[in-house]
């Protein structure tokens, strides 16, 4: 077995803690947890979404996504519009959450460019693109059976 320091899944939860360390103080003082961060950052590309597809966009589990939403509609930051089904409810920014995340943006830009003058811009660029890769190639895998092996 590789050694605890040789683990992928260590390896990256030690990356995401580092990188999002970076990022929370910006998401604190704006009284946002990261979740709600992520959700107004895919709602920023102006499409409004289904919650299905901004659990999957925000890698959150649906009932999480269900529970922040009435936040961030509490602080009238996001806004529920009818979809072409009217059954289906999608969910838009609304100025005011258009201009929280203007705000957060700019920090969160310079924090990158943080990050890129030390790492370097290709290199965060060519990891990014590795690990979305590596995502692909892990989603594509068979999964393994789930019981464990007798030992002799």
């Amino acid at each position: 077995m590789r050694g605890f320091e040789s683990s992928l899944p260590i390896a990256l939860l030690r990356a995401r803690q580092a990188t999002a360390h970076k990022f929370k103080p910006h998401t604190d003082a704006a009284g946002l947890t990261q979740p709600q961060w992520r959700v107004i950052r895919a709602l920023a590309a102006g499409e409004a979404l289904d919650v299905a597809t901004l659990a999957a966009r925000c890698v959150l589990m649906q009932p999480s996504v269900s529970r922040l939403l009435k936040g961030l509609q509490d602080r009238s930051i996001i806004e529920t519009v009818a979809g072409t089904d009217a059954r289906r409810r999608l969910l838009r920014l609304t100025d005011e959450g258009q201009r929280l995340f203007d705000r957060i943006a700019v920090i969160s830009e310079a924090v990158y460019r943080d990050i890129e003058a030390v790492y370097g811009r290709e290199d965060l660029a060519r990891l990014v693109e590795m690990l979305v890769r590596l995502r692909e190639v892990a989603e594509s895998l068979p999964d393994l059976p789930h019981e464990m092996p007798e030992l002799s």
